[in-house]
């Protein structure tokens, strides 16, 4: 377990608890310093921060940009960020726009191989209808018993080459760390280990985004073994960058739980050291 969780999500994006219940499973759960960190969302941050002072969290401001690469969807966090700020909050924006057309043609994508009803079904697990995704597909797919889980089902329809899976015109790559740093935040790339792309190439997606100004790794998160943790902190190390950490927490049994993913190698530079946030002494960076 870890006092820090810099990657989390809740119903304002595709997450299955509130902003508010997010903090306090956090805060159960011995998270100290938190990031809400919804996807191309800002509106759960407000209640997020009034639930952060109830329960005695540092609540750090955050956000998860999706990003076209080449043939890859990438994800960039931003932490630290200026909520308000006017080119973070127009780019988002942008990039919403879309969603719910996006969301009807891989309903019927799906419907061609049998599965009908799938956007008011996924609609049923979108607290938030301008935020419609792949998750709430997804949900709907395990309720329908079409895979035994939430990833099973992601490999199985909602993957590109699969019949639920509609490509979207998201960010690119400097766009979304232009918008971040505009905002007086850092950029991390997201779950390096979970993209579909071999050594070589994943160097390369670093080095450029080391060069366009890209800051951090998230090294820790919640399907990270101890060997990709280790490459992945290497990378880091390589080229001075930040090592991040995150559960990815959507709810219960999607990826990790708040503050469970394996801890940062000794020799990283800890983002929370970048974000100027220290816990007590008595607090450990890593909680039994």
């Amino acid at each position: 377990m870890s006092p820090y969780d810099f990657h989390c999500h809740s119903t304002v994006s595709d997450g299955m608890l509130s902003p508010t219940a997010v903090v306090e499973r956090a805060a159960a759960r011995g998270v100290r310093v938190l990031a809400l960190t919804d996807h191309d969302e800002l509106g759960g941050l407000a209640e997020a921060a009034t639930a952060a002072r109830q329960c005695d969290i540092h609540l750090v401001n955050g956000v998860e940009i999706s990003v076209n690469w080449g043939k890859h969807t990438l994800h960039i966090v931003g932490l630290g960020i200026d909520p308000e700020h006017v080119v973070l909050r127009d780019g988002l924006q942008r990039i919403r726009s879309g969603r719910t057309e996006r969301a009807q043609l891989m309903a019927a994508g799906l419907a061609k191989v049998g599965i009908e009803g799938a956007f008011e079904g996924a609609m049923r697990f979108a607290d938030n209808p301008d935020m419609i995704g792949r998750a709430h597909f997804a949900r709907f797919l395990v309720e329908q018993g079409r895979a035994r889980n939430l990833q099973a089902v992601f490999k199985k329809y909602l993957t590109p080459g699969k019949p639920g899976y509609v490509p979207h015109q998201w960010a690119t790559l400097p766009e979304a760390i232009e918008w971040l740093h505009a905002a007086g935040g850092l950029a991390i790339l997201a779950h390096p280990g979970r993209y579909d792309m071999g050594k070589k190439t994943m160097n390369e997606l670093v080095e450029i985004f080391t060069r366009f100004g890209g800051d951090g790794i998230e090294v820790g998160t919640a399907n990270h073994t101890p060997d990709l943790v280790a490459r992945f902190a290497r990378l880091a190390e390589s080229f001075d960058l930040w090592a991040s950490v995150g559960s990815d927490f959507h709810g219960q049994g999607h990826y990790g739980d708040l503050g469970q993913f394996p801890p940062l190698p000794d020799y990283c530079k800890p983002v929370w050291q970048a974000l100027g946030v220290t816990l007590p002494a008595e607090v450990p960076a890593t909680l039994p």
